[in-house]
């Protein structure tokens, strides 16, 4: 059964205190007992050559996703009445395409982090019959190997035709984030408007950390680019309003509030009105809010389309979002909710990374990002690699992870899913190093890389 994506409450009126800005937040508090993980993936699909899966055509990303609704049961999603399929939705879990057809299941929330484990192999298996039918490779890596930005055709949804136009005039890669990027993210909950401070603001502290570690996309256009993350790269020429550290919640005693205002000030794409999109780009959300737009007062519904429309390392929505890692191969797919449930979801472990950050100010970690694409755990912080910060943010995890106590049918508890990731920190490595082992002297490197990156065989 199809359905449309909702384009605003009929009932939603316009926005007209603070109080209700900041409800969307204080709505989503929970306690901890509900707490659960909701992992989001993306990937890449390539033909046998390693050209980019495209939107459309018999073997393209349309057809398989009809596919899935069809023998699966998948629900159909459309922005718009008889419009192009861009979602799928089951069972709280939901696949999504971003604009160069990256396919991304954002999981259930769930649990456990074997849950998560478990349902990632169970989406590769239904992606398994069409993709070996049409000659398909799912890769796990943070920047797309070989492709060129002009070998896409953007996925139909309303508001990226507007970001392909936007976006590059603030910064000199937008589109390869848009076409060529993939990453893998991980949602929480919290308990409290100080609790989710706390957790953004540990989180935003360790990002550019979390960046090196997932370091995953050593390559551009089929060569070695000298660096570990070109996707880390992008991200500084992208947009600078949106993106990157939030510097207003490193402060202590950060609210809600001061999200809040840092997101009003951030220039918007568009809104919705009977389910068609208006463009008002570059006008501040503060701006429209204030004067409206073409007599459109903002609503509800238009404040969380532009939450979503934000771009930060760490993202404050009804979740808190990690959101710095490349996305990742076979063996590290479930690596970056580990590490980070076992941070926020054990007291004693956010104690410590908290400890562990106190006194790092914005200007030195946002300064680590320019050095952290290049060399990853080798980037140096007060007058070091990352290395041993890296060893010592992995046993703060391994410790919530331990305490947490769920363990897998063969009785390993969720510590198990740090392990490749502990084996490469031990050396001052990140998957890009092991991506890149030997390839120089490889002959054919592009079936290496595409057997490396593989989803289904590779590191």
């Amino acid at each position: 059964m199809a359905s449309v994506l909702a384009a605003e409450n009929p009932h939603d009126k316009p926005i007209t205190s603070y109080d209700e800005l900041l409800a969307l937040f204080h709505e989503a508090v929970k306690p901890a007992d509900q707490f659960r993980v909701g992992a989001e993936m993306e990937k890449f699909g390539v033909y046998a050559g390693g050209d980019p899966v495209p939107y459309e055509g018999e073997h393209g990303v349309l057809a398989l996703m009809k596919e899935l609704a069809a023998e699966r049961g998948w629900a159909i999603e459309r922005e718009i009445e008889d419009g192009p399929i861009v979602a799928l939705l089951r069972d709280g879990a939901s696949i999504t395409l971003e604009p160069g057809s990256q396919f991304e299941l954002s999981g259930a929330p769930l649990l456990q982090c074997h849950q998560i484990c478990a349902e990632f192999r169970g989406h590769l298996a239904e992606l398994a019959p069409f993709s070996e039918r049409a000659g398909i490779k799912w890769l796990g890596v943070g920047f797309h190997p070989f492709s060129r930005r002009d070998q896409y055709e953007m996925v139909p949804k309303q508001r990226y035709p507007i970001m392909r136009e936007y976006l590059p005039t603030r910064g000199g890669m937008a589109l390869d984030m848009m076409l060529r990027t993939a990453t893998v993210q991980a949602n929480y909950d919290y308990l409290s408007e100080d609790d989710a401070m706390l957790k953004m603001r540990v989180g935003l502290k360790l990002a550019p950390l979390t960046t090196a570690l997932f370091a995953n996309s050593p390559f551009y256009e089929g060569q070695p680019f000298g660096g570990k993350s070109y996707r880390a790269k992008v991200w500084l020429d992208t947009d600078n309003d949106r993106s990157g550290l939030v510097p207003t919640l490193w402060k202590k005693n950060a609210k809600f509030v001061d999200y809040v205002e840092w997101a009003l000030d951030v220039p918007m794409f568009m809104f919705k009105r009977d389910g068609k999109k208006v463009s008002n780009t570059g006008q501040s959300f503060r701006s429209f809010w204030k004067s409206g737009f073409q007599g459109h007062k903002p609503t509800m519904t238009d404040w969380q389309t532009h939450l979503n429309t934000l771009f930060p390392e760490v993202r404050l929505k009804k979740t808190i979002e990690i959101r710095g890692a490349d996305a990742q191969g076979a063996k590290m797919a479930c690596t970056l909710p580990a590490l980070w449930t076992g941070i926020l979801y054990d007291k004693q472990a956010l104690a410590e990374a908290e400890a562990l950050t106190a006194d790092w100010t914005y200007d030195e970690v946002n300064a680590s990002r320019k050095e952290i694409w290049n060399k990853a755990l080798g980037a140096r912080f007060r007058g070091a690699t990352l290395q041993p910060i890296a060893e010592k943010v992995l046993t703060i995890a391994a410790g919530g992870l331990e305490r947490r106590a769920y363990t897998s049918p063969s009785g390993k508890d969720e510590r198990a899913h740090l392990a490749r990731l502990e084996e490469l920190v031990s050396k001052g490595q990140c998957p890009a190093d092991r991506l890149l082992e030997g390839i120089e002297h490889m002959r054919d490197p592009r079936a290496e890389i595409i057997a490396r990156c593989d989803l289904g065989t590779g590191s």
